[in-house]
């Protein structure tokens, strides 16, 4: 990944860059919100088991045409090894990534956006377990680095938000988590969004428009996932995020440009675990 210092240079860069975009657009009142045609970066949200989010995406990878492709699922160490002619197979792909082992939903899922992507430069935004719990002891911009102040690090949550924050986590996971874990994960979520948006903005400075973001529909909200990071920290890009729901189950949380529905999937509930046991204690 660019070292963060770069990284300041190149939103400089693009800040200068849409100048001239920026000024057209304010001579022109009916330009509006950006669509999937002129977006610069594009987020199409998940839910990560459903296969029919996966088949969209690789159709709309296959519209957009990106030059670059940032997978939340990759490290960057990871996205580094692929090679034009690793996308040819699925297993020896599946293999390269050791995606087996990685946590995720079946490759077969995921490979036809690879091979959407055709040409594209292939970024990874994951960011690494061990590397994200350090913020339950060390200060969230020292633990994403000198750029955290592009993306709000260095600042506090509003009191509401955070606390709205903490409840969806609680929900997220089962009521079971400690309260003082509550936090955390909050800012697990806020580095890992931040990651995913210097990545994006990573990719436009190196190969332009239009870069794909593949990401859950929670890191693509635009009110407070990776594209509200980058509107903070370049302004200038316009971004456009597709958020996918399902059929007959709860309406996404958050906000999105887009949104779209598919058949539900079936699934165990996860909660059935705690039934008619202790939680953790808090």
């Amino acid at each position: 990944m660019m070292r963060p210092l770069q990284l300041c240079a190149q939103l400089l860069g693009l800040t200068l860059l849409a100048t001239a975009a920026a000024a057209q657009e304010e001579a022109d009142p009916q330009a509006g919100a950006p669509t999937l045609e002129d977006a610069h970066v594009v987020f199409l949200g998940e839910v990560h088991d459903n296969p029919a989010h996966h088949v969209r995406q690789s159709e709309l990878v296959a519209e957009i045409r990106p030059v670059a492709v940032v997978f939340e699922m990759l490290t960057n160490e990871q996205a580094a090894t692929i090679h034009p002619e690793d996308l040819a197979d699925e297993a020896t792909l599946a293999e390269l990534l050791e995606w087996e082992e990685s946590g995720w939903p079946d490759f077969s899922m995921y490979y036809p956006i690879f091979k959407a992507a055709g040409e594209a430069a292939i970024f990874g935004a994951a960011m690494p377990r061990e590397e994200a719990r350090r913020v339950q002891d060390e200060p969230r911009d020292r633990v994403f680095g000198p750029s955290a102040g592009f993306y709000g690090l260095d600042q506090d949550l509003a009191p509401e938000e955070q606390a709205e924050r903490e409840a969806q986590q609680m929900a997220a996971h089962c009521d079971a988590l400690p309260l003082d874990m509550l936090p955390v994960m909050v800012d697990i979520q806020r580095l890992r969004d931040a990651r995913l948006a210097e990545t994006a903005l990573e990719a436009l400075s190196m190969h332009g428009a239009p870069v794909v973001v593949i990401t859950g529909n929670g890191h693509a909200r635009t009110d407070w996932g990776a594209p509200a990071m980058i509107a903070m920290a370049a302004p200038e890009v316009p971004v456009v995020a597709l958020g996918q729901g399902e059929a007959g189950r709860d309406a996404l949380d958050g906000s999105f440009d887009l949104t779209e529905e598919t058949e539900a999937v079936e699934r165990d509930d996860p909660c059935a675990a705690f039934d008619g046991g202790e939680p953790p204690a808090n």
